[in-house]
């Protein structure tokens, strides 16, 4: 499967209504991005039942601000609207599949439960400081 093109106008559509999405964010002079393109490209072909997106960090800047990208290339992978992984540098293959695998594996359940507990006790604190 080729890989979608985010942008700020597509990106909630393309990930909300998605259950697993990887998303590649890049830029055309970055090295590392070049090198890494096609190993991403390659696990899109292999994974046909799953989302590969590319944001251009240069074209879409407020979406690498809404995820404080600071270095590319940088690999998220989005499961029911939660990044469930986020790693900048350029992934061998061999780790990209195994990231994905891994990904796979969770259960989003026990997922939005963490998150959930994080986002109660970010509460709790913040109303402490108050």
């Amino acid at each position: 499967m080729s890989t979608v093109e985010l942008t700020k106008e597509n990106f909630d559509e393309i990930v909300s209504g998605n259950d697993f999405v990887l998303i590649d964010f890049w830029a055309e002079w970055c090295g590392p991005c070049k090198q890494f393109g096609p190993v991403f490209e390659r696990s899109s072909e292999k994974h046909d039942d799953l989302i590969f997106a590319k944001v251009d960090t240069e074209a879409q800047p407020e979406l690498a601000q809404a995820f404080q990208i600071q270095s590319i290339p940088t690999v998220m992978i989005v499961r029911d609207n939660i990044a469930v992984f986020a790693q900048p540098g350029a992934l061998p293959e061999a780790a990209l599949e195994d990231v994905i695998g891994q990904a796979r594996a969770l259960d989003m359940d026990e997922v939005r439960a963490s998150v959930a507990e994080a986002q109660k006790s970010e509460q709790a604190q913040g109303g402490a400081a108050q």
